[in-house]
């Protein structure tokens, strides 16, 4: 028997040693897939506190320059948009009415969730 020849063994263990690299390489792309995604979704849910964080500001610089009749129930809200009062403007969307409700309000895009409400204490009573 001459000895360029593979015996059995050897050519079992030369395909078995080749498809476990073509396994590994196959599990590295994927696992390099992966982790673009997880730092794509990491990236993007960076964003929406920023954005709701805007939103929010909006909303308290709308509320502060609209003119008020009688007493001003927004004047003790201090610059980071936290007042005083325990009454919050921003509730968060699983609050809100069930979601079959066509009309339920969904959130404004960007904010995370949130929808924006005015507390009871500010809506005007007609007396």
């Amino acid at each position: 028997m001459p000895d360029d020849e593979q015996t059995f063994f050897e050519k079992e263990r030369d395909r078995l040693s080749a498809e476990i690299a073509s396994g590994f390489e196959h599990l590295l792309t994927n696992t390099n897939v992966l982790n673009r995604k997880l730092e794509e979704v990491i990236g993007m849910t960076k964003e929406y506190p920023t954005i709701a964080n805007l939103w929010s500001r909006f909303h308290l610089l709308m509320l502060r320059s609209q003119p008020s009749s009688g007493g001003d129930d927004h004047s003790n809200v201090n610059e980071e948009g936290e007042g005083e009062n325990e009454e919050s403007l921003v509730v968060p969307l699983h609050s809100s009415p069930a979601p079959s409700d066509r009309y339920a309000p969904h959130g404004l895009p960007g904010t995370g969730g949130y929808i924006l409400q005015v507390p009871p204490s500010a809506k005007k009573v007609d007396g």
